[in-house]
């Protein structure tokens, strides 16, 4: 009897430290995978900025069709965004400022959007670069090149549909604005050919917007978008003991709450079977079963 208590509880003890080791582990594995606060903080900056500077670019390709039974060739015009981001961290801010410049100007690139922030030591430089799509490749190399990489991405959406529902706008408010000029010149109450005349103002206001929207498509226009922030620092390497002390802590701590938790959980279940066993519920639902 004993005997068997004893490998009872000492396979209680082993689950109990094993549970233990797992979760200090996970920790110490979790530890690695978190990233800068920089870096969210340069995303966030980029997305405010994102709707005051757009750059679209174009491409023409053949694309093959079997229409009829027969293999025909449709040029398509493909009008595209295509945005990169490269975060970057460094000792070493003017050396790496002047890099930046020189690269920009070695691309023909333009910066559309800048800001400097903070003090020696902790500055932050944060750029919105246009540069012509065929160069696009090469700059976004020779900037990742730049300090030390935290984080680079590209994305590149298609904006073919776009471009042509806004053409497409175009030409209606174009033949609405034709047919009220029309109406004008066959005379009519005054009341009315006010009316007409706020009508085509209102027309003439809206193609106004469109072609500032449909400019961006121009071919004179045609730009890719790098977002590229430099912040100075040296990065922060956590040493090994650091991070098992960290472990250590969050293990202790969570494994006393998982402890304590499974405490009440099994206290509540010993005191409901002790109030059932007063009842005789069991006596009686043994009954039961076994008529």
């Amino acid at each position: 009897m004993k005997k068997t208590l004893k490998k009872k509880l000492k396979k209680g003890v082993f689950y109990l430290v094993l549970l233990f080791v797992i979760l200090f582990v996970f920790r110490i594995f979790y530890g690695y995978t978190e990233y800068p606060n920089a870096i969210a903080d340069s995303n966030t900056f980029f997305e405010e900025i994102a709707s005051s500077r757009v750059n679209y670019a174009s491409k023409q390709y053949k694309m093959k069709s079997n229409a009829n039974n027969a293999q025909n060739v449709i040029n398509v015009d493909q009008k595209y965004e295509k945005i990169a981001t490269v975060n970057t961290k460094s000792s070493e801010f003017e050396k790496e400022k002047s890099s930046l410049s020189k690269e920009i100007k070695r691309h023909e690139a333009i910066i559309q959007f800048e800001q400097n922030s903070g003090n020696n030591g902790n500055r932050r430089m944060q750029l919105l670069i246009g540069v012509q799509p065929e160069k696009f490749d090469s700059l976004y190399v020779s900037l990742s090149k730049i300090g030390k990489v935290q984080s680079k991405e590209i994305t590149k959406k298609d904006k073919t549909n776009e471009y042509k529902q806004l053409n497409a706008k175009k030409q209606s408010l174009l033949k609405i604005r034709n047919s009220l000029i029309e109406l004008k010149s066959k005379g009519g109450k005054i009341e009315e050919y006010i009316n007409l005349e706020n009508r085509i103002l209102s027309i003439e206001e809206e193609l106004q917007g469109l072609g500032v929207q449909l400019g961006n498509y121009d071919e004179e226009n045609e730009f890719c978008t790098i977002k590229f922030s430099l912040i100075e620092g040296v990065e922060n390497k956590i040493g090994l003991m650091h991070r098992i002390k960290v472990a250590l802590d969050w293990t202790v701590s969570t494994y006393m709450q998982l402890m304590i938790i499974l405490f009440f959980i099994v206290g509540l279940v010993y005191l409901a079977l002790l109030i059932l066993d007063k009842l005789n519920l069991f006596n009686t639902i043994i009954k039961n079963l076994n008529n």
